[in-house]
């Protein structure tokens, strides 16, 4: 039996109610669902969200989405990396920003995968949700083998009103998830951005590191990504906006293997933060990607290094120059 707890989730524009795995779900008011991992809440999931809020409010009803965690790629196939385009705390506030009333979070497992598609729709669609409109994709597949489709649910579900979400949306959804990934693989991160409607972002925590870079000039923080399964954009350096302690920052970041000073084949990401000089060891730091600036490359000793990380700063504040940090975090920040 699935029980779920809840937790009250505030955005920029509303509240709603997130519940997780542990306590019983509510009764919904003549309850709307949509199903999907929407993972990113790029433009495309928008339109779709968009579509659920106004049939939820069409009937005076409340827009449920269902999501799953772990993502079900993590359960079927573990093997291959995720490379998930925000962590599920993130993805929560987005989903609610776009005015979702619920979202109920699956644990997914091999067994609820195994499951038959009508046991599907009667021991969970309609044990937990007793929806009145239910809004799928065309493509929608469920149930043990994916034998489950729209066919099956309209011919189960006689008394719901099952809505197919235009192929072009669902296309767009697929497409930019795809596209995104391809576009950060590549260090891509303005175009990457451009299709999620926000500046791509990794959170980590400080983690002791070589401290090399104090010794030229160059101190960085070298960061662990608190959620592993995030996909961590190509190696080079980018042009940044850093998120500490609800304050903005301007700076530049290194993806890669340090070359120069190492033989190691290890990735660091490693930001060095312009005019700020405190302790944050064991702190977390945010950063928002604004623009790739080179590929990493091996330099012929430190003093090449050094050389080059001045031009890295002059174009990083260069490209950062427009940007003002006092009210960056008000526009970007989605725990703000």
């Amino acid at each position: 039996m699935l029980r779920f707890d809840k937790q009250s989730i505030t955005s920029q524009h509303s509240v709603a109610m997130v519940f997780h795995f542990t306590d019983v779900l509510p009764e919904f008011r003549n309850a709307v669902i949509t199903i999907g991992s929407f993972d990113g809440v790029h433009h495309g999931h928008k339109k779709i969200l968009k579509e659920l809020s106004r049939a939820a409010k069409a009937i005076n009803g409340e827009s449920v989405l269902i999501t799953f965690d772990p993502h079900p790629r993590k359960v079927i196939n573990p093997e291959v990396s995720l490379g998930l385009l925000c962590t599920p705390e993130e993805k929560y506030k987005l989903i609610i920003d776009e005015g979702i009333d619920h979202i109920v979070v699956v644990p997914f497992s091999r067994d609820f995968s195994m499951q038959h598609a009508e046991a599907y729709i009667q021991d969970f669609l309609i044990k937990y949700f007793n929806p009145r409109k239910i809004v799928i994709g065309y493509d929608h597949k469920f149930g043990h083998s994916r034998e489950g489709d729209i066919h099956l649910l309209k011919k189960v579900l006689r008394d719901v009103v099952v809505e197919e979400i235009a192929p072009q949306l669902i296309d767009d959804a697929a497409v930019s998830s795809t596209k995104i990934r391809h576009a950060l693989g590549r260090g891509q991160v303005r175009e990457a951005g451009d299709m999620l409607e926000r500046y791509y972002t990794l959170t980590g925590h400080v983690v002791q590191g070589r401290q090399l870079g104090r010794t030229i000039g160059y101190p960085t923080a070298n960061l662990s990504i608190n959620n592993t399964d995030v996909l961590i954009p190509a190696q080079g350096v980018y042009a940044v906006m850093v998120e500490y302690d609800e304050q903005a920052y301007k700076g530049m970041l290194n993806i890669g293997t340090n070359p120069t000073v190492s033989s190691e084949q290890q990735l660091s990401c490693e930001v060095h933060i312009f005019d700020f000089e405190e302790n944050i060891y064991g702190r977390n730091l945010t950063v928002y990607f604004i623009e790739h600036m080179r590929p990493e490359e091996k330099f012929n000793g430190l003093d090449a290094l050094t050389a080059q990380l001045k031009k890295d700063e002059a174009h990083a504040r260069q490209l950062l120059a427009g940007i003002d940090t006092a009210s960056f975090l008000a526009r970007n920040s989605i725990f703000l």
